[in-house]
């Protein structure tokens, strides 16, 4: 029986990768096709380059060759996990703008992501645990508001009324935790406010099972009640939504990122469409479609340590 199941876990595995490669080969197809169909290129500028020089440029990238070449190309480079070179900053390849831009997309996403589970778990077990009560009408106001307010106008607000108006902390830039503040606020605040209200609708529901109701009968002190079987079977729908935070956050952060001048991967991917610089636009897509698939996949791990009843494999033939 337990190598029946060590089997279906390995099986399990084995199409959850083979669905993220195809998944990614398709993507990288795409991306290439939509690229390479839209008009203009990486050297297309204001200043128009004499043809001999575009032409040198366009052979030296071999961009003058068939779009069947550069593709197999492309996916042979990709194999060996080689993203190119970038078209518009000499001497910097995509692997060096990801090593370097990374890490600093991941400071800011780690901190908008913690503060939204900190705060919007909190709210949200606060707002069940004190229904139609003025604590939950503040936290479901705060959440309707920062699902109704766009993040460029949020950043512009944080901006304006902390940097400039009461010259607390600084308005962009980044390498303090003081830099980091406003651009954290401005990428947590919608995730906040939908954990959130996903809480506290989770919560409101568990709170009404027949198991709660028995553990009260029992006497057991309504912390023990809350935090034992009240918040651990209310979180599972926060888990689902992990995978979608992430995302989210990613997304957040190339506006977030350009609007605060963060030199994180977000800013390089808004500057790389703007110069139409193919394979930085190609690595980094590549790079945030595995990352985010690799999430869901931890995000399902998450599900069976959280609630052991859940399983990763169908148990029907174990």
């Amino acid at each position: 029986m337990v190598n029946n199941g060590v089997l279906q876990l390995v099986q399990y595995l084995l199409r959850r990768i083979v669905t993220i490669i195809l998944a990614l080969w398709l993507i990288v197809t795409l991306t290439f096709m939509i690229m390479h169909s839209v008009p203009g290129g990486p050297f297309a500028s204001e200043k128009k380059l004499p043809d001999v020089i575009k032409r040198n440029l366009e052979d030296r990238y071999h961009l003058n060759d068939p779009l069947s070449k550069q593709y197999i190309n492309y996916l042979n480079n990709l194999i060996h996990f080689d993203l190119g070179p970038s078209f518009r900053y000499e001497y910097r390849t995509v692997n060096d703008i990801i090593k370097t831009g990374f890490p600093v997309s991941a400071i800011l996403g780690a901190l908008a992501i913690a503060f939204a589970l900190v705060v919007g778990l909190l709210a949200g077990i606060i707002s069940a645990l004190r229904q139609n009560r003025w604590q939950d009408y503040l936290a479901m106001v705060l959440a309707t508001l920062s699902f109704s307010v766009p993040i460029f106008i949020l950043s512009g607000l944080l901006m304006y009324f902390f940097a400039y108006k009461l010259q607390i902390l600084p308005s962009a830039m980044w390498g303090t935790w003081q830099q980091a503040i406003l651009p954290t606020l401005a990428l947590a605040a919608l995730p906040t406010a939908f954990i959130a209200r996903l809480m506290r609708s989770s919560m409101l529901e568990v709170l009404q099972q027949d198991y709660i109701k028995t553990a009260r009968a029992k006497g057991l002190s309504e912390r023990v009640i809350v935090l034992r079987h009240g918040v651990r079977n209310a979180v599972l729908p926060v888990v689902t939504y992990l995978g979608f935070l992430v995302t989210d956050v990613l997304m957040g952060s190339f506006v977030v990122e350009s609007i605060f001048a963060i030199p994180g991967l977000g800013m390089w991917y808004v500057n790389s469409i703007l110069n139409r610089d193919y394979t930085v636009i190609l690595g980094v897509t590549i790079f945030f479609s595995a990352f985010l698939m690799l999430m869901n996949f931890f995000v399902d791990l998450t599900y069976v340590v959280i609630d052991p009843r859940i399983k990763l494999v169908d148990r029907k033939d174990v």
